[in-house]
């Protein structure tokens, strides 16, 4: 098992890791739209996930990993009418390359953001 930690996503806020290395595949810890300095981005849903999938890329690279090797993606919403708008972003991010996907309504999320993502991935 190798633990993945870069500063160039936002550090955990509690007791866990940005992400795990199990053999050839990388678990990420979900990604809320928080700054590299650990404040949340001002906007709608669009420009929160736009956060998410940076942070996202940055624990990815660090793993050896890439959106491309993405095979299956979890996103907690907030709101389950924010998902034409969440799942437009998205696509931009997995255009060609289409993992599987479960997309659920949460209550609440941590520091009230509206969109969290985790990803399970290929490490090349």
């Amino acid at each position: 098992m190798r633990t993945i930690s870069t500063n160039q996503a936002p550090a955990a806020i509690g007791p866990y890791s940005q992400g795990i290395v199990v053999n050839n595949l990388f678990y990420s810890s979900g990604q809320i739209p928080l700054t590299l300095e650990g404040m949340m981005v001002e906007g709608d849903v669009q420009a929160q996930t736009h956060q998410v999938f940076r942070n996202l890329q940055a624990v990815l690279k660090e793993a050896g990993a890439s959106l491309e090797s993405v095979v299956k993606a979890t996103v907690f919403i907030k709101n389950m009418d924010d998902f034409g708008a969440i799942n437009e972003v998205y696509g931009e991010y997995f255009s060609s390359h289409k993992p599987a996907r479960s997309c659920v309504e949460v209550a609440k999320l941590p520091k009230d953001a509206l969109v969290e993502i985790e990803v399970i991935a290929l490490v090349k």
